[in-house]
């Protein structure tokens, strides 16, 4: 049976209505939350709430690139990315227990060259100098179009070279909210840098 209703809420989802898509999240949200499968020995560290705040936040700045019509597409849609998140989750968690080669570089000064290079960034070959201070603004200008959150995980993480734990404490979220808000976080850093060659420009 077609659903009208769906159909109406969506199109105007995609056309920047939050509204809509907040319908469309607390008619569907609830059904993707029961469907993750979270082991036991995660269950105190992931919170499914954690999980959906940031599938919710994907969904917002994503929306537009959904494409189905259909109800049941969409909420495989809700449900994949939620899965997503809770796998970061875990690998973010899990990679806790090695040490984070970033933090040496980091205290080399030099935590904005690591972050560019960890998300695969190509980048002109300017002078180590200028490059460096090159980097950091490109960084920084790319952080001010993300999410609050999501940029606020990056600095402290990738930048700061904080644990997970720590990046919670700051941002007043579990440990594991701060892994998944850090790795979506890279995701649009990497989709901002990469969609502008002006973000770097070619010193000598």
């Amino acid at each position: 049976m077609h659903d009208v209703a769906f159909d109406s809420e969506l199109q105007a989802a995609r056309q920047g209505d939050p509204g809509a898509l907040s319908r469309l999240l607390l008619r569907y949200g609830p059904e993707v939350r029961a469907s993750l499968s979270i082991q036991a020995h995660w269950r105190t560290v992931i919170d499914p709430d954690d999980i959906m705040q940031v599938t919710y936040t994907e969904a917002f700045l994503r929306i537009g690139a959904f494409t189905s019509a259909h109800p049941d597409a969409f909420l495989g849609w809700l449900r994949l990315l939620a899965q997503n998140n809770l796998r970061d989750a875990i690998r973010g968690l899990e990679a806790q227990k090695r040490p984070n080669p970033r933090r040496r570089v980091q205290g080399a000064g030099d935590g904005y060259s690591a972050l560019v290079a960890v998300l695969g960034v190509t980048t002109s070959t300017p002078s180590r100098a200028a490059a460096r201070e090159d980097i950091r603004a490109a960084v920084e200008r790319a952080l001010a179009m993300l999410p609050r959150d999501y940029a606020d995980a990056v600095r402290l993480i990738d930048l700061d070279g904080l644990s997970s734990k720590e990046a919670g404490e700051r941002l007043g979220r579990s440990a594991a909210a701060a892994v998944m808000l850090a790795v979506r976080g890279r995701e649009r850093l990497r989709e901002v840098l990469g969609s502008d060659t002006r973000f770097f420009s070619s010193s000598p």
